[in-house]
C-alpha cells in the first residue's frame, strides 16, 4: 500500500491561477525527490453542513474557495525523505510566499487502506473525511472495500480511502478539528476519482438507488462526515 500526504486549503478566489502556478512549481521539487503523484482539486459542489463541512475545517472566507489534495508516495520512509530534501532545498525559499493563509491550512500523513482502480484519467473527484473509531478500523476497511466496488461498477475511475498516520494537531486548525474527533477515533482521508462531473452525477444516482448501497451500515459517524465535488486544476 501507498502513502498519502493529504491538504485541504482556503484560497481566494481570485489567486486561483496563481495558486496552480504555484503548485505546479513545488510539483517539480515533489516528483524530482520521489512523489509519484500531485492533484489539486477547486471546489465546485461544496455543501454547508450542520455539524461539520470542508469551508468550516479551513474557516473559509466569503471570498475564498476550498483546495482538495494530495500528494501520493510508494511508502512513508519516501515520504519523510522527500519532505526532508524539500526543507532543505534552496529552491522552496525561491518560490516566494504561499498564495493563501498558511495557518488555516491542514494537513497529515495517511496509510492508505484501500486503492482500487488508476489514477490519471480523472476529470472530478469527491473528497471526503471522516473520524473512525480505532477499534472498528478493520470494519471500516470492509466497508470500503465494498463500496469501492460499487463505485467503480457505477463509473468511477480511482477509490482511495487512507488511515491517519502522522496527523499533527494545529493552532488553528486540523484535521482532527475537522471531523470533531473524539479520542480513540481516527481521521480517515479519503477520495473518489471520476471521468467527469456528469460521470459522478450519474454515478451517485445510480448508487443512490442500489440496494447494496443502500444495506451498507457506516461504521462511524455519519454526520460528521465531510464531503464534496471537486473540479481538479492540477493531476500531475
Amino acid at each position: 500500500m501507498s502513502y498519502v500526504d493529504g491538504f485541504v486549503v482556503a484560497v481566494p478566489a481570485a489567486n486561483k491561477d496563481v495558486y496552480r502556478e504555484h503548485a505546479t512549481k513545488a510539483w517539480d521539487l515533489f516528483k524530482e525527490f520521489g512523489a509519484t503523484r500531485m492533484v489539486e482539486a477547486w471546489g465546485d459542489d461544496v455543501p454547508d453542513g450542520k455539524l461539520t463541512d470542508f469551508k468550516g475545517a479551513v474557516k473559509a472566507n466569503p471570498d475564498e474557495v476550498v483546495v482538495f489534495s494530495w500528494i501520493e508516495y510508494p511508502d512513508r520512509a519516501t515520504r519523510d525523505s522527500v519532505g526532508e530534501k524539500m526543507m532543505a532545498d534552496p529552491r522552496m525559499k525561491q518560490m516566494g510566499e504561499m498564495p493563501f493563509d498558511g495557518k488555516r491550512m491542514i494537513y497529515g500523513g495517511f496509510a492508505n487502506l484501500v486503492e482500487e482502480g488508476r489514477g490519471g484519467t480523472m476529470g472530478y473527484v469527491d473528497g471526503m473525511l471522516a473520524a473512525v473509531p480505532n477499534e472498528r478500523k478493520g470494519d471500516y476497511q470492509a466497508f470500503s472495500a465494498e463500496c469501492a466496488a460499487l463505485f467503480k461498477e457505477h463509473g468511477a475511475t480511482r477509490v482511495v480511502d487512507a488511515w491517519g498516520d502522522d496527523v499533527p494537531d494545529g493552532k488553528v486548525t486540523d484535521f482532527k478539528g475537522a471531523v470533531k474527533a473524539e479520542p480513540g477515533e481516527t481521521v480517515a482521508f479519503s477520495w473518489i476519482e471520476w471521468p467527469s462531473k456528469q460521470a459522478r452525477d450519474e454515478g451517485w444516482g445510480k448508487l443512490m438507488q442500489d440496494p447494496r448501497m443502500a444495506s451498507k451500515t457506516m461504521p462511524f459517524d455519519g454526520k460528521r462526515m465531510i464531503h464534496g465535488g471537486f473540479a481538479p486544476i492540477l493531476d500531475a
